[in-house]
C-alpha cells in the first residue's frame, strides 16, 4: 500500500460521530455527512488520477472506510454502495477496459450511484434476478421490486440488474443504471429497521422504467457463468468495504467497553471489575476475535489491488473475508455489551446502537448458508453453479 494521507480529517470524523445518535433516533438520512463527504472528495477518491480523482485502489479505500465505520457506521455503509461502483469501474479502466469510462466521468461531475440488487426470494443477488428486463427500441424497460435501495434520498444513477428472459441463446442478466430523471419507478418508504438506520435504504419499485443503451453496463449469462471481471469486481469492492466497516465497529466497541470495565465497581470486590476472572476471560475473547480481522481483510484487499491471480478461488476468498469480519464483529459487540453491564440497555449509550448496527452485518450478502456452500464447493472443486442433488 502506498503511503497516503487520509481523505477525511480527524475533526470531520468527530463531527460525523456526533451526528450518529440523532440520525439513528430520527431514522433520518445522513444528509450533512453526505455533503461533507462530497466536499472532501470522498465520492471520487477511487477515480483514476488521469480523470481527476485521487486514484485510490481497493486496499486504500478500505482503509478509509474502516476509519469512517469506526466513527459513523451507517454513513460508511450507505456511501459504500457508491464507492463500489466507482471502484470496480476504475479497476476495469486501469486494466484497459474503457467501456464504462462514462461512469467515472459522471462521478467526477457529481452523479451519485446507488445499488439495487437485493430482491425477496433471491439468495444470489447480481447473479440471478426476479426483476424483468424487456428489450425495446433504444434500451430496456425494467420491472421489479428492489429491497435495500441504498442512498434513496440522493442517488442520481440507480445501479440495478434484471433478467432478460427471451434473450438470444437463453436468459441473460442485464446490468444497467437508471437515471433518476426517468419515469417508471418509485421509492417506497419501508426503512424502519433495527440498525443502520441512517442509510435510509428504502425499497424501489420499477414499473417499466426505461434504461437507454448508453447506461447498460453488461449483458451476461445467468448464474456463476456470468461472473466476469465486472461482477467479480462488484463483489470485491462491496464485500471488502463491508468488512472494513464492521472491523471499525468492532474496534469502537472495544474502545468503549474497556475503559468502563476499569472504572466499574462491585460491592463483592475490593477492586474494579477489571480484576474479575470472568470479565478478564470475556475481554480476552474479544481481543482474540478482533486481532485476526485486520490482517485477513487487509491481505485480501491488497491481493486484489496488486492483481494477485487467485483464479477461481477469488469468490471464496472475498466472501470468507466478509464472513469472518462480520461474525467476529457481532461476537465482539455482544461481549462488549455484557461486560459493560446494564448501561448498554439505554438508547443514550453508544454501545446500544453499535449492537444493533453490528447485527445488520449478517444480513448483507452473502448470508451464512451461501458462504458455506460456496467455500465448500470451491475447496472440493465442484462447479459453483451446480444444484445440489439428494438421494
Amino acid at each position: 500500500m502506498r503511503d497516503q494521507k487520509y481523505v477525511l480529517s480527524d475533526e470531520l470524523l468527530r463531527q460525523f460521530a456526533k451526528r450518529c445518535g440523532g440520525y439513528d433516533r430520527k431514522n433520518r438520512f445522513f444528509h450533512e455527512d453526505f455533503e461533507d463527504l462530497r466536499d472532501a472528495g470522498y465520492l471520487t477518491m477511487a477515480v483514476p488520477k488521469e480523470l481527476g480523482g485521487a486514484g485510490l485502489d481497493l486496499a486504500e479505500v478500505c482503509r478509509e472506510q474502516r476509519r469512517l465505520g469506526y466513527h459513523a457506521p451507517a454513513t460508511a455503509l450507505g456511501i459504500n454502495m457508491h464507492l463500489y461502483w466507482v471502484g470496480l469501474v476504475a479497476d476495469l479502466w486501469r486494466r484497459g477496459d474503457r467501456s464504462l469510462e462514462w461512469l467515472l466521468e459522471e462521478a467526477m461531475a457529481g452523479e451519485v450511484f446507488a445499488a439495487g440488487h437485493s430482491e425477496r426470494g433471491n439468495d444470489l443477488p447480481v447473479l440471478l434476478s426476479t426483476s424483468k428486463a424487456e428489450r425495446v427500441d433504444g434500451g430496456f424497460r425494467i420491472s421489479g421490486h428492489k429491497m435495500f435501495g441504498t442512498l434513496a434520498p440522493v442517488w442520481t444513477r440507480y445501479g440495478l440488474h434484471a433478467t432478460w428472459a427471451d434473450a438470444e441463446g437463453g436468459p441473460k442478466i442485464v446490468h444497467a443504471f437508471l437515471p433518476r430523471s426517468h419515469d417508471g419507478w418509485r421509492i417506497v418508504e419501508t426503512w424502519d429497521t433495527m440498525g443502520m438506520r441512517a442509510t435510509r435504504s428504502d425499497d424501489v419499485v420499477l414499473e417499466g422504467a426505461f434504461v437507454p443503451d448508453k447506461y447498460v453496463a453488461r449483458i451476461l449469462p445467468e448464474g456463476f457463468a456470468g461472473a466476469d471481471a465486472f461482477v467479480l469486481g462488484m463483489f470485491a469492492w462491496a464485500l471488502l468495504g463491508y468488512c472494513n466497516i464492521y472491523c471499525g465497529i468492532a474496534q469502537r466497541a472495544i474502545d468503549l467497553a474497556l475503559p468502563g470495565i476499569k472504572n466499574k465497581t462491585s460491592l463483592g470486590l475490593s477492586r474494579s471489575m477489571a480484576y474479575h476472572p470472568d470479565i478478564q476471560h470475556a475481554v480476552a475473547e474479544m481481543m482474540l476475535d478482533f486481532d485476526p480481522i485486520g490482517p485477513h481483510i487487509d491481505r485480501i484487499a491488497q491481493d486484489w489491488s496488486n492483481g494477485v491471480d487467485h483464479g477461481g478461488v477469488w469468490p471464496a476468498k472475498i466472501i470468507s473475508a466478509k464472513y469472518h469480519a462480520v461474525e467476529a464483529c457481532w461476537r465482539i459487540v455482544d461481549r462488549a455489551m455484557e461486560v459493560s453491564g446494564g448501561a448498554g440497555m439505554f438508547r443514550a449509550n453508544e454501545l446500544e446502537r453499535l449492537f444493533r448496527d453490528a447485527r445488520c452485518g449478517r444480513f448483507h450478502p452473502a448470508n451464512t448458508f451461501l458462504v458455506h456452500e460456496l467455500v465448500a464447493k470451491t475447496a472440493l472443486g465442484i462447479d459453483l453453479g451446480e444444484q445440489p442433488r439428494w438421494g
